[in-house]
């Protein structure tokens, strides 16, 4: 199975590969070649085609990223070298890439697959808040997803104190959060009946030290759960990145790649932004040496991607890897507005619709622009999960979901930069009990059936 793919050859490149200052692997390097790409293979947004169907448009964003990722490389910050790799290198990674894993064990196990446009076959869900929260509410919010019964796996939420006292990178409290982390991860999981489903952690964790100190089979992140090994935008890596590769690998748990190419930084609009996307997967592939993938192309100025021209990029870099490789990946959602609002659960659905139709599997959803502790629910993540699990069933078309979805989109564009907050989950839930108030219940289900009578598919 690959990855890795010859864990040493990487480094070396890191070590060896051609000097390059950093302004100007971005400046000189990356966007002149990105511009060249974008004219020579006709990638153009079009505000009425948020979902293509365009079998060729797709084609040509994947030969575009191609081209990209085969001329600039990686950057590595570290040594101030790019790390660029032969065609026949990348050719033969992507021939062996497995198309499919298996996650978490005994009766909570599942497979996570590459899936094609329009596949019948449901999606992968996993489910994450995406955002800090107290420590006190770690405990009831983790169990408030792991209890969702679409979660095919959970990502937990980052913790930024630690027994009174903040966690900062690179201190040994960090490695004590990291570890509490771990440990209240894999008990809350086993308190609600699923102590074999697949967990990705440790998100409180960012050095490579502090990954590390988690990994135990006994108390902390185990064989059979995942670790992810992010990329710098854009397509950029560091020693510390690097250091937490070759640790999972030689640890043995899966390694996943995270990437999100921003719109409006140097990736331009969404054409460059969806080229990079691309790019961003091969890095994935040949630096982050990863069974699997999060991508989430994100606006620079609101730290979302619901938007008109976002959704075209998630579902249009969806489509070239699904027409063009076997990549295995989730789409991550992010939502401008916060819990508890017509707003958000409108966003949650067009991003789930959206993603699965054209190959993705789900990671479900940040909200509130990801910026606002302890302001996140599971209710974001159902309805983005039960929508995509419903296109798969109902094998819904492209054509069909660019309709629906131009529908629901005017409900909330013009609030997108200036969204509303919603309320934090201790407003939304029972902490005690761990279940949903009666108000976000009724709401959530007043939208459901909203969505039900324009067309939307749903898993029940």
């Amino acid at each position: 199975m690959v990855p890795p793919w010859r864990i040493n050859e990487v480094l070396d490149k890191a070590k060896k590969g051609p000097f390059c200052r950093e302004k100007d692997f971005d400046l000189r390097i990356l966007w002149p070649k990105l511009r060249e790409v974008i004219k020579e293979y006709g990638i153009k947004f079009d505000p009425d085609n948020i979902v293509p169907n365009d079998n060729s448009l797709a084609d040509d964003l994947w030969r575009a990223g191609y081209e990209l990722y085969l001329e600039t490389g990686t950057f590595c910050k570290s040594t101030n070298r790019r790390i660029t790799f032969e065609e026949d290198e990348v050719k033969e990674a992507l021939a062996l890439h497995p198309g499919k894993i298996k996650t978490g064990f005994g009766k909570d196990s599942s497979e996570m697959w590459h899936r094609k446009v329009e596949d019948k076959r449901r999606p992968f869900c996993l489910l994450s808040p995406d955002i800090t929260c107290d420590e006190e509410i770690f405990v009831p919010m983790t169990m408030a997803y792991l209890q969702e019964p679409i979660a095919d796996g959970v990502c937990a939420p980052i913790l930024e104190e630690i027994e009174g006292r903040p966690i900062e990178a690179n201190t040994p409290f960090e490695v004590k959060g990291a570890i509490a982390h771990a440990m209240m991860f894999r008990e809350t999981a086993r308190r609600v009946g699923r102590p074999g489903l697949f967990l990705k952690s440790v998100g409180t964790a960012i050095s490579d030290t502090a990954q590390i100190a988690a990994s135990n089979q006994e108390w902390g992140e185990r064989l059979t759960d995942t670790r992810f090994v992010a990329s710098i935008a854009e397509l950029k890596t560091d020693f510390s990145l690097l250091n937490k590769m070759v640790h999972f690998h030689e640890y043995g748990c899966y390694v996943g790649a995270l990437f999100g190419p921003m719109k409006g930084g140097y990736c331009g609009g969404p054409e460059g932004t969806a080229v990079v996307g691309i790019a961003h997967f091969l890095q994935g592939l040949m630096v982050n040496q990863a069974h699997w993938s999060n991508y989430f192309p994100i606006d620079i100025r609101n730290n979302s991607n619901t938007s008109r021209e976002l959704l075209w990029v998630v579902s249009l870099t969806y489509q070239a890897i699904a027409r063009n490789s076997s990549f295995i990946s989730t789409s991550n959602g992010f939502a401008a507005a916060g819990p508890c609002t017509p707003m958000v659960l409108y966003e949650s659905a067009v991003h789930g619709l959206v993603s699965v139709v054209s190959g993705g599997n789900l990671w479900e959803i940040g909200v509130a622009c990801n910026k606002h502790k302890n302001r996140t629910t599971p209710m974001e993540a159902r309805m983005a999960c039960e929508v995509g699990w419903g296109a798969a069933k109902e094998q819904i078309k492209r054509d069909d979901v660019n309709e629906l979805v131009k529908e629901v989109i005017i409900k909330y564009e013009n609030k997108w930069y200036n969204p509303p907050l919603g309320k934090t989950f201790q407003e939304c839930y029972d902490v005690k009990k761990v279940k949903p108030s009666k108000e976000y219940t009724e709401l959530y289900n007043k939208i459901k059936s909203e969505l039900m009578d324009l067309g939307f598919p749903f898993l029940y």
